[in-house]
C-alpha cells in the first residue's frame, strides 16, 4: 500500500483528501504544519509528499528544501499561487509537480497516481540495471546520484529521470511527448516552460558551457537528444 504524507493546514481539504486517498487504498499520514510535516516527511519514508504552500509554523517552501535536503521522495505541491515564477520556484526547490488551487479531485489523483508509478517503475528499472556511463560520468541508478570523476553530484527527482532517459537512448531523439509519458507519466498536464527548466538545470550541470550544450542537444520543435561528448 503506497504511503503519503498529506501536510495541509486546511481541516476540510485535509479531511477531504484523506477520504478520497483511503478508498483508492493510500496510507495517508496527515500533518497541519510545516514542522510536523517536515519531520513526518523524514521519518516515516513515505512514497510521496502532498504539500501545501501556505502552512503555519514552517512554510511549505521551507519544507520542501528540507526534504531535498536527504531525499529524493516526489514531492506534489498544492498551492493558492498563480504566477508563474511561483511555480518555477517549487520546481527549482525540488518539488515534482503543483496543482494549483482549486482543484478537481480527478485532477489531483490523476497527478498522484502518474507519479507514483513513476516510483514504481524506478524500482523496476533498479532491479534490470544498476547504472549507466557517459565519458567521465556514471549515473548510479540505486543511489539517484550523478557522479563525475570522483564528485557527487545530486540531482532533484524530476532531473535525474530526464537525464536517466536521454541517456539511455543516446544518439536518438526522444520528443517531447515521449519524455512527459516516460518522466511525468501520461496523465501529467504540465506545459513546456517546465521541460525547458529541468534541461536548463541539467546542461548547468553538464555541460562546459550550458549556452553551447554538447551533451543534451535541442532538435527544433521534435524534442531532445544526448550525444556523448568528443
Amino acid at each position: 500500500m503506497p504511503k503519503i504524507v498529506l501536510i495541509e493546514d486546511e481541516r476540510l481539504i485535509a479531511e477531504s483528501l484523506e477520504r478520497t486517498l483511503h478508498a483508492l487504498n493510500y496510507d495517508v499520514i496527515l500533518a497541519a504544519d510545516g514542522k510536523t510535516g517536515l519531520a513526518l516527511a523524514l521519518s516515516e519514508a513515505p512514497d510521496l509528499v502532498i504539500l501545501d504552500i501556505m502552512l503555519p509554523q514552517l512554510g511549505g517552501w521551507e519544507v520542501c528544501k528540507g526534504i531535498r535536503q536527504v531525499s529524493v521522495v516526489p514531492i506534489l505541491m498544492l498551492t493558492a499561487l498563480n504566477e508563474e515564477i511561483d511555480r518555477i520556484l517549487g520546481l527549482e526547490l525540488g518539488a515534482d509537480d503543483y496543482v494549483t488551487k482549486p482543484f478537481s479531485t480527478r485532477e489531483l489523483m490523476s497527478r498522484i497516481k502518474a507519479l507514483l508509478r513513476r516510483v514504481e517503475f524506478d524500482t523496476q528499472q533498479l532491479k534490470e540495471k544498476k547504472q549507466l556511463n557517459f565519458d567521465d560520468f556514471q549515473i548510479d541508478l540505486a543511489r539517484r546520484k550523478l557522479i563525475k570523476g570522483t564528485q557527487t553530484l545530486d540531482l532533484r527527482y524530476k532531473e535525474f529521470e530526464l537525464l536517466s532517459l536521454l541517456v539511455s537512448h543516446t544518439g536518438e531523439v526522444v520528443t517531447r511527448a515521449e519524455i512527459f509519458d516516460k518522466v511525468w507519466g501520461t496523465d501529467w498536464l504540465g506545459d513546456m516552460r517546465t521541460l525547458e527548466v529541468h534541461i536548463r538545470w541539467l546542461r548547468e550541470k553538464l555541460e562546459a558551457d550550458p549556452q553551447n550544450p554538447v551533451y543534451i542537444q535541442t532538435v527544433r520543435s521534435v524534442g531532445y537528444r544526448f550525444c556523448p561528448g568528443d
